[in-house]
């Protein structure tokens, strides 16, 4: 529910358990009054209400500028600014930066207007969440010397916690503005002596959560890659100092974007903290032309006072409900096993054929093709961009693969990364300008690879072209679209000089674009992002695809740091997570295969080896495996997520709980990563079940509040990496006292 107390000039969003609150002082300047735990006020325009305008202390020094303008420049300073803009004495990090055609830099932002309406409207070009019920409440801005105006939306979500921001920015003025800076949204408040919460890490590992107390200066959270990367996550979270995964507070923000971003928290010389999240503005420059806008990219910000836990059940059921379209988003995905580590390049149509035989006899559902079916594909150094298939590999093209394929009773997927170019392909050799290039320079290679200009319209066709013709062609029901690079020669020869800062916007754009006509063409594709693993793991994605291969790193124990981090924010239905074979090829650790299955319960679920080649004690276990996901498929997919222990910090074992939303059913998954001699049994106290409610566990009846209290003791075992899955069904409920 949004409100507007015109009394008070203040605006009031409620979510279930939240509040968020703005007022208007001096007539003149959104500021943020407060977010946290939900205030029951009367906003409404008659009522006599509370006034929470204090919070603004507008009638402390410097006060507002009508009473004192000698001390504007102070005024401006200290404010709790909504949306900060810089030049004109905001010091603190701004939001929004916009020079003039004669080079000034400075803004003003002053109320203008509002509207609340039922709804929300899409963002256009980007991916954004969606749905309702909902409300909206849509703040004008304007900058009158430029005539510049600042739409900022705000929406909430019946049933759900989270505030969706984000800004559009129009020229009403008679000259042309260059944006220098844009960012989506801001976050400030006193600092209660806060922790940072962040994402960061590596190719293959991804997502590990680190926590640091908030000092004086910024922290930056950034990526220049091109992509929301493997080395930071578009997200920042301030937490209370005693801010565990069961209580305290967390202040949340998570960018909706794929593409360069910037996260900073800035602890100002008055001791408040100042969040703000968007895109990074460093290598981007929007040219604005007179009657033209610029919309930028979504932030979700998530309040939770019950800690961590509460937090990711936000974002998830948020994603789930309103970011993800796919159909088959609320369905079992197809056990798959994908070729790649079984042949790598060396493969034909009778050794594909060979493996879907022997993965049918399985239970295994989908093969799917990687890299190497296509062009003169036989290394990493050639033939990216030539997308006609190798009939030299595949004699009888993809038509005759997938028919065999289909006869044994299984789907077909194929692999594509079509944002690249290799310089040894026909495509390179007839278009050597369609690489990103600077002029004069010989751009850098990666893996052997250039990245396509897909900011350029004709390149985006003729890739889309390229990509619809092969789907067309045969029955592939699954797409894996990788991207294995950072952009890098950030420049074409097709905008001119004072657009050059465009491009990497316009290129994520353009993916977004060339992802939308695939689905929209092909809805019944189950599509599957990826970039060198979980390079772009991000909210933009999940609105193209319902799961994102999460690491490279398929290792069991590696998997737990970087799944944990994943699911602080993502349901569990999103992450691509499969069984692979040992030694690990990414690191040569060899762990149980049991335990392998049981980590990749996680998840999408699939295979990732040469099932001629393993053993037949592990091939043995492949049907149970394949019936336990099926088994907690429907948990996974719908089921509320609670983080019981984690290895990243005790060192010794991992734990999780998925538990069904009417608290009837659940399961606890557990790896025991090294053994201590001297432990007994371990104790772990459990989540999210009816406290009075009974619950059975291998056949010994439990109330819900002695599992969650008292706890669950988990057996006693010898030895390192062996894991679980403890089943917990309600069977009747307890008599109140």
């Amino acid at each position: 529910m949004i409100t507007f107390n015109q009394k008070t000039n203040v605006f009031q969003l409620d979510t279930p358990t939240t509040s968020y609150i703005m007022g208007i002082a001096d007539g003149k300047y959104l500021g943020h009054i407060y977010y946290g735990k939900k205030l029951e006020l009367e906003l409404d325009a008659n009522a006599e209400s509370f006034d929470p305008t204090y919070l603004l202390r507008t009638e402390e020094h410097p006060f507002v500028p009508s009473q004192l303008i000698r001390e504007k420049l102070s005024f401006l300073d200290s404010f709790p600014m909504e949306y900060p803009s810089g030049g004109t004495g905001d010091f603190r990090e701004s939001c929004i930066n916009v020079r003039t055609a004669g080079g000034q830099d400075g803004l003003e932002l002053i109320y203008k207007s509002h509207r609340i309406y039922r709804g929300k409207d899409p963002l256009h070009g980007l991916p954004a969440t969606w749905g309702g019920p909902c409300d909206t409440l849509e703040l004008t801005l304007c900058d009158m010397p430029t005539g510049l105006e600042a739409v900022l939306s705000y929406s909430v979500f019946e049933g759900n916690d989270a505030v969706i921001r984000s800004v559009k920015v129009c020229n009403n003025g008679p000259e042309a503005v260059y944006i220098d800076k844009i960012l989506s949204a801001c976050l400030e408040m006193d600092n209660e002596e806060f922790q940072l919460l962040s994402l960061h890490g590596a190719w293959a590992r991804e997502r590990h959560m680190h926590i640091q107390p908030l000092a004086a200066g910024s922290h930056v959270v950034e990526s220049l890659r091109g992509i929301s990367s493997h080395v930071d996550h578009p997200f920042l979270a301030a937490l209370s100092k005693d801010c565990t995964q069961t209580g305290g507070e967390a202040y949340a923000m998570h960018f909706v974007y794929s593409g360069n971003f910037i996260a900073k928290a800035q602890r100002t010389q008055y001791d408040t903290l100042r969040m703000v999240l968007g895109i990074h503005p460093e290598h981007f420059c929007w040219k604005l032309e007179p009657g033209e806008t610029f919309q930028a990219p979504e932030a979700v910000l998530v309040y939770s006072d019950a800690g961590l836990g509460k937090m990711s059940r936000t974002f998830h059921d948020l994603y789930r409900s309103h970011l993800i379209r796919s159909k088959y988003k609320d369905k079992e995905r197809p056990v798959l096993i994908n070729n790649w580590e079984a042949t790598y390049f060396q493969f034909d149509t009778k050794k594909l054929i060979h493996l879907a035989e022997e993965s049918a006899k399985a239970g295994i559902e989908m093969l799917v093709m990687d890299d190497g079916w296509f062009g003169n594909r036989y290394d990493e150094f050639r033939s990216l961009g030539d997308w006609t298939v190798n009939e030299e590999k595949l004699p009888g093209g993809l038509p005759y693969l997938v028919e065999q394929i289909n006869r044994l009773g299984m789907k077909f997927g194929i692999w594509f990364e079509p944002e690249m170019i290799s310089p040894d392909s026909d495509l390179y050799r007839a278009h050597p300008d369609w690489a990103l290039q600077l002029k004069g320079r010989t751009p850098s290679l990666a893996r052997g690879q250039l990245v396509l200009d897909l900011s350029r319209p004709e390149v985006a066709d003729y890739i889309y072209g390229c990509l619809s013709r092969i789907l067309r062609a045969a029955n592939i029901e699954y797409v894996k679209w990788d991207m294995n690079r950072g952009l890098s020669d950030i420049g074409n020869s097709c905008l001119p000089p004072d657009r050059q800062g465009e491009i990497l916007h316009r290129y994520m754009l353009a993916v977004y674009q060339l992802q939308e006509r695939l689905v929209t063409e092909f809805p019944d594709l189950l599509l599957e992002n990826c970039s060198s693993g979980g390079g772009r793991f991000d909210p933009g994605m999940l609105y193209y695809s319902p799961q994102i291969w999460c690491s490279d790193d398929t290792d069991a124990i590696e998997r737990l740091q970087i799944q944990e981090g994943t699911q602080l924010l993502y349901p569990l239905s999103t992450i691509g997570a499969h069984v692979s074979d040992c030694p690990n090829h990414t690191v040569g650790r060899t762990t149980p295969f049991q335990t392998r299955g049981i980590v990749a319960l996680a998840g999408t679920f699939g295979y990732e080896l040469d099932i001629t080649k393993i053993s037949e004690e592990e091939r043995a276990q492949i049907p149970a495996q394949i019936a336990a996901y099926k088994k907690y498929s429907p948990l996974i997919r719908e089921g509320d997520y609670y983080r019981i222990a984690s290895y990243r910090e005790n060192h010794a074992y991992d734990c999780y709980e998925i538990v069904a939303k009417d608290k009837s059913y659940a399961a606890v998954f557990f790896v025991q990563v090294h053994h201590t001699p001297s432990m007994r049994s371990r104790r772990l106290k459990l989540q999210g079940l009816d406290k009075k409610a009974v619950y059975e566990v291998d056949g010994r009846s439990y109330t819900g509040e002695a599992l969650m209290y008292a706890g669950l003791l988990r057996k006693r075992v010898f030895g390192d990496f062996e894991a679980e899955v403890i089943e917990i069904r309600q069977v009747d409920k307890a008599q109140e006292k």
